[in-house]
């Protein structure tokens, strides 16, 4: 999803209302980001709360298809299985994208209940990763494949409906509803005849503006039935809500004001739309400037559940359950990048961002310049050699990104299998 792709952050194309109100019910971030330019490696860093870059798996932009034997390890501490230690009852609707089973998935990795696709793209009524007839389906029930008729977005609000209508008040939960939309293939609701007629499962084929707008809509309808069953419940005043994105936009989405996109380490391709509601504690119609990345949400959400992350696998993301709450101001943060294609790093460091591609440098001041336009790094020379020898530190401790590490690039060529096809 674009960082524009809500009426709240600017959408002129299509409506959004029910995440709009969301918005308006809560905090909307302006500073939002992804771990990742791509869809996996940073679904790592949400579920760990650490660089994605510390696991094997996390190092693959995204991790391919159901043959690989790389994912999140299941003795890994996660949100799910922090949470479910503390008495939680934890699932998970839609993309896993962390491995394969049998030997990784939601069940081994903390959520209790799970229904959804374990790789990248599915078709949105067939449920396939791909277009051959003979394909499977990459719907699982717990860890059973299953055939499912209907409109994928609609039928991950169903489950989430129908888990919601089994809770309490008394029965703390978390929830991941992880929607594929607005990802490729370009179907909306009532394109059905169309998937019939794709020649791959690929950005590229097919769509338009219009039929974007009908898989966004659909995704903010979707939201909308699930927070009003949160409602109906009377579950909604003590329920904390989020709503983010794991890569910015691609092809046709909108991320005015930024340049780049998914695959890119400029602006567009790891600044995210970002939405906070907990009527219980937090203020409406709230707009925060505050840096926050997707590994922030592990410690914020457990230090609002009262927990914090196993000291053994220490969180590289900020608990900024203080700010959320107005407890505290803002606070600066310093934010790594990196990925494979074209060599790209980056580094944000308060309103400054160090960029490198393909080995030319950048160092934009993102107050006053967030479209990345004016390169400063011969105004500033100093602190573009601070920036990256901050990168090159923190890139030390990570792991390396080898030959074989996959990457995908929206612009060009994949290199190894672009899942979906």
């Amino acid at each position: 999803m674009g960082w524009a792709d809500l009426g709240v952050y600017g959408a002129r194309d299509f409506a959004t209302p029910h995440l709009d109100g969301l918005a308006a019910q809560g905090i909307r971030f302006t500073q939002g980001y992804a771990n990742s330019a791509v869809c996996s490696a940073t679904r790592f860093g949400l579920i760990t709360g650490r660089y994605q870059y510390r696991l094997r798996g996390g190092l693959e932009e995204p991790i391919a298809g159901a043959g690989d034997q790389l994912g999140l390890p299941p003795e890994h501490p996660t949100l799910p299985s922090l949470l479910k230690a503390r008495g939680y009852r934890t699932a998970l609707f839609g993309k896993w994208h962390l491995g394969a089973l049998p030997k990784f998935g939601p069940l081994k990795s903390g959520y209790d209940e799970f229904f959804g696709n374990t790789g990248g793209a599915v078709d949105y009524f067939t449920h396939k990763a791909g277009v051959a007839e003979q394909l499977p389906s990459d719907l699982f029930e717990g860890e059973v494949r299953v055939d499912k008729a209907g409109y994928y977005t609609d039928l991950i609000a169903e489950h989430g409906q129908a888990f919601l209508r089994r809770q309490t008040a008394a029965q703390p939960f978390l929830l991941s509803l992880h929607f594929t939309a607005p990802h490729w293939p370009w179907e909306g609701p009532g394109d059905g005849a169309v998937s019939r007629r794709l020649r791959s499962l690929n950005h590229t084929d097919g769509g338009s503006l219009k039929t974007y707008g009908e898989i966004v809509a659909a995704l903010d309808a979707a939201v909308g039935r699930v927070l009003a069953t949160l409602e109906a419940q009377g579950l909604a005043q003590n329920t904390l809500v989020v709503f983010t994105s794991d890569n910015g936009g691609e092809r046709f989405s909108n991320t005015w004001p930024f340049s780049g996109q998914k695959s890119e380490l400029l602006e567009g391709g790891i600044r995210v739309p970002t939405l906070l509601r907990w009527p219980a504690r937090v203020k409406p119609g709230q707009v925060s400037d505050q840096v926050l990345i997707s590994m922030d949400w592990l410690p914020t959400l457990l230090a609002a559940a009262g927990g914090a992350p196993d000291p053994a696998y220490p969180s590289d993301g900020a608990n900024l359950l203080p700010q959320i709450l107005g407890q505290a101001p803002a606070v600066t943060r310093k934010l790594f990048w990196r990925y494979k294609a074209n060599a790209q790093r980056a580094v944000r460091d308060g309103d400054w961002k160090y960029f490198q591609t393909a080995g030319n440098e950048f160092l934009f001041n993102l107050a006053q310049d967030s479209r990345e336009r004016a390169n400063l790094a011969e105004r500033e020379p100093g602190r573009l050699a601070q920036l990256r020898a901050d990168w090159q530190a923190w890139n030390a401790g990570m792991l390396p990104i080898t030959d074989d590490v996959r990457t995908y690039k929206i612009s060009g060529k994949v290199q190894a299998d672009r899942p979906g096809n």
